[in-house]
């Protein structure tokens, strides 16, 4: 079992940036395609960003050019540098890292709240 642990949340004005993190009990990301998905109150979980094991990566129209997903293996810790932040971008980030048929892990989520 792997444990995903996210952090950098918090309250942020619009056009504000914030760094959430997602740390690894242990290695994982390399090996995984890992995603970062945000839910706003009343509404179903979207995917924001993802990246592969090869280093692709895919963001959300919503979010792309503003956001930026990243990893770093050496300290199992995925990142997602948001930019530019907007009222709309409000809501609890999950990252998860699966592989499919093999395992799919969640964090507990972060809260982003940007105020106008």
């Amino acid at each position: 079992q792997v444990q995903l642990v996210e952090s950098g949340g918090g309250l942020v004005q619009t056009g504000g940036s914030l760094r959430l993190s997602c740390a690894a009990s242990r290695s994982i990301f390399s090996i995984s395609v890992t995603n970062w998905y945000r839910q706003a109150p009343g509404k179903q979980r979207e995917l924001v960003a993802s990246v592969t094991t090869g280093g692709v990566t895919n963001y959300a129209d919503a979010v792309k050019g503003r956001f930026t997903i990243s990893s770093d293996n050496a300290k199992n810790t995925v990142y997602l540098e948001m930019n530019s932040l907007k009222p709309e971008d409000t809501a609890v980030y999950y990252c998860q890292a699966y592989r499919r048929g093999l395992w799919d892990y969640w964090g507990q989520g972060t809260q982003v709240t940007v105020s106008s």
